[in-house]
């Protein structure tokens, strides 16, 4: 089990994400864009700097849904690799089959 501090503190972040997401994305789009003058690109990244860090997806890390394990994170399944294979193998998770060769 992770620390609830630390899964609280990203789902904090996935908040700050979504609420910053659209103003995030056109400063983006205009600091991007080459055909504007370069000042205007300036005063675009300036204003990006003025969000707040946690705004920014990438800051927001994938965690298992049940423990809140940050590695070996199957994103199809939303779960850590130890998760993953406990549910699977008590046959909690349709279509998924324990291979053996």
């Amino acid at each position: 089990m992770a620390k609830l501090s630390s899964t609280n503190k990203n789902e904090r972040r996935k908040k700050l994400v979504v609420k910053y997401a659209a103003k995030y994305a056109a400063l983006k789009a205009i600091a991007g864009d080459q055909t504007l003058d370069e000042t205007e690109r300036l005063i675009a990244r300036l204003k990006m700097a003025e969000i707040p860090r946690n705004a920014n997806p990438t800051r927001v890390r994938n965690r298992c849904a049940t423990t809140g394990r940050p590695r070996g994170y199957y994103r199809k399944f939303g779960l850590c690799r130890i998760e993953l294979r406990d549910k699977g193998n008590k046959g909690l998770i349709p279509g998924l089959t324990k291979s053996s060769w």
